[in-house]
């Protein structure tokens, strides 16, 4: 049995493997299901890194949601750490929307004008893309970063990330926790056939996320360390 495949199976059953998961759970799915509060996405994101850090500090189980007051400032850092990464992709469209003005107003509305603004909005929608393809696969990696070191410059380390992203084992790590969200998202996509599946989607996201969460841990949990600063133990080595 190939190393993803164990850790596709192992992450899957993480989030139940201990005696509080039915109310973990439950907690997590109402809290996404209140995410319209914005507040409640703190704590599930806090949740997301006690996770990380229990993995990578090799504990068995789960944590459980305590402490809220830690969690949800956590869940406040990592949501800072998301905002920075995604004010790149939104300047750059930004910017295509200033551009394309200016080509109108400068050029008015003839054909000339009209194809510059059509290569401007295709250009901006390619890079967007492909940033926001780089940024999904590069913040769990600066998330892990943060969590190991407990400093949000660390999720900006150019050196660190690049150690990271560029491993063969979170690669691995990162296309398992990929691919359960793609499960969970046909999951989701059925359960919305019913009335019932706008409840239930909640608990299935916040499953994913979780199991999605170790797969990353582990795979970068061995991961030797680069500096003083993480807390992580060196005990293997980069794939």
């Amino acid at each position: 049995m190939s190393r993803s495949t164990t850790m596709f199976q192992e992450a899957l059953s993480y989030p139940r493997d201990s005696d509080s998961a039915v109310k973990t759970i439950a907690i997590g799915g109402v809290l996404l299901f209140l995410s319209f509060l914005v507040v409640p996405v703190f704590f599930v994101l806090g949740y997301i890194a006690r996770t990380l850090r229990a993995v990578l500090d090799d504990e068995a189980e789960p944590p459980v949601f305590d402490d809220w007051g830690d969690l949800g400032m956590d869940g406040l850092k990592v949501f800072a750490i998301g905002f920075a990464y995604s004010l790149v992709p939104a300047a750059i469209a930004l910017t295509a929307v200033f551009a394309s003005g200016a080509t109108l107003g400068l050029g008015g509305n003839g054909a000339g004008s009209g194809l510059a603004v059509g290569l401007i909005a295709l250009v901006a929608t390619l890079a967007v893309t492909v940033l926001s393809l780089a940024i999904a696969y590069v913040l769990p990696a600066a998330i892990v970063a943060y969590v190991r070191t407990d400093s949000i410059a660390a999720a900006f380390a150019p050196d660190e990330l690049r150690r990271l992203a560029f491993s063969r084992t979170y690669a691995t790590g990162w296309l398992v926790a990929f691919g359960i969200s793609l499960i969970a998202g046909v999951l989701i996509g059925v359960l919305n056939a019913v009335v019932i599946g706008a409840v239930l989607a909640p608990f299935v996201t916040f499953y994913a996320n979780v199991a999605g969460t170790y797969a990353i841990g582990t795979a970068v949990r061995d991961m030797p360390a680069t500096d003083a600063g993480d807390k992580t133990p060196a005990t293997g080595s980069v794939a």
